[in-house]
């Protein structure tokens, strides 16, 4: 599998999963647009601060 699970850096640092199993991000001004294999979309502002993708994980940091 592709997929990764996307987490979201809170005000306390602390990663909470924001949406798993996402196989498409798309940059979109200061917005990224993610979707997942289920079909479920959702759109944040943020920047990408990790990607690891051998472990399917991706951190996200809030603009």
């Amino acid at each position: 599998m592709c997929e990764a699970d996307v987490y979201l850096l809170s005000q306390g640092s602390e990663e909470v999963l924001f949406l798993d199993k996402v196989d498409k991000i798309i940059p979109q001004g200061d917005e990224l647009y993610l979707e997942n294999i289920f079909g479920k979309r959702k759109t944040v502002k943020a920047r990408i601060k990790e990607m690891t993708l051998v472990e399917h994980r991706i951190l996200l940091e809030r603009l």
